[in-house]
């Protein structure tokens, strides 16, 4: 049986104030992303009516997605990331046509979104947080028959290969990452490093939601060398050093160790200031200049979609 993930509590218990720092430093999706799902999406018979995004966090995705269809629902179940998207909701002004919830992914309303009225449900870097078993059966409910889910996340901790001394800072990072971090990791992060290959469908759940059709899985992976594709919209491929120590401050392992290291955060001892001093040793071993150290991600990313039968 496919791995099963138990509820995730940091991010249910954001403040507005944490809302706001994650939506800041927290990377976006690339056009090229979203253009895969709404080109399957449509193209597997989906229409264009309303897109769901669970565990929307402070609207990420759906601000993106909301161009692409007549009606954008967020829904999250943390009242601090809801609030955060109400706030980018007004000064963003987007298409008028995205509304907020707060709502889990598995207890969806019916006040909140009627049954056979979504054509497509995201998932962007959440689903590892669900409980598979009783979200299927729901996501079965509220979807319309031929609609789409599309669930995507990446493996954060890959360097990319252009990197000088790359595979040394893989290993080096790793190392830290597992003698740090892995004592705070939930068993949903553990989904995300293997880019969801265990994560349940709803053939592998128990007991099996036979709404899906098995065989319309499409998966689609990111990162390896034949496959340079940007995951992440960039406003440059390469990322300063302290830009980096802001997107990794997101992850909800290193977010639980600093919960758990209060004294060490802004020190030297902080996990994310230990990978960035390695990271410069070994820059600085390949030849690269002090001050001008640079990274990129490997970018190591998945995307599923699953299509609900017509009938």
């Amino acid at each position: 049986m496919a791995s099963q993930a138990v509820p995730e509590k940091t991010f249910r218990s954001f403040t507005s104030e944490q809302g706001k720092h994650y939506s800041e430093h927290r990377m976006a999706y690339s056009k090229t992303l979203y253009q895969n799902i709404i080109s399957h999406h449509t193209s597997t018979g989906g229409k264009r009516g309303t897109v769901l995004d669970l565990g929307c966090g402070p609207g990420t995705a759906i601000f993106a997605l909301a161009e692409f269809f007549d009606e954008a629902i967020g829904l999250d179940p943390s009242d601090g990331m809801i609030s955060t998207a109400h706030s980018l909701l007004a000064a963003k002004q987007p298409k008028p046509n995205i509304r907020f919830g707060i709502s889990s992914a598995e207890d969806i309303d019916s006040s909140l979104v009627p049954d056979s009225s979504v054509d497509l449900i995201t998932a962007a870097t959440c689903a590892h947080w669900f409980d598979m078993p009783r979200f299927w059966p729901t996501a079965a409910r509220v979807l319309r028959p031929g609609g789409s889910v599309a669930m995507w996340c990446s493996n954060a901790s890959n360097i990319h290969h252009s990197v000088p001394n790359s595979d040394a800072i893989n290993v080096a990072v790793k190392t830290i990452e597992q003698e740090e971090l892995w004592p705070y990791f939930a068993p949903g992060n553990f989904l995300t490093r293997d880019l969801y290959s265990t994560l349940g469908l709803p053939w592998t759940v128990d007991p099996p939601v036979p709404d899906f059709d098995e065989t319309a899985l499409f998966r689609k992976e990111w990162g390896s060398r034949d496959n340079d594709e940007s995951f992440y919209e960039m406003k440059q491929v390469t990322l300063d050093l302290d830009t980096m120590e802001k997107w990794l401050g997101t992850s909800s392992p290193v977010l639980r160790w600093r919960e758990a290291h209060p004294e060490a955060v802004g020190t030297e001892k902080d996990v994310i200031k230990q990978m960035r001093r390695e990271v410069e040793r070994l820059l600085h071993e390949a030849g690269v200049e002090k001050g001008k150290e640079w990274m990129r991600g490997g970018e190591a990313g998945v995307l599923l979609m699953i299509k609900k039968r017509v009938c």
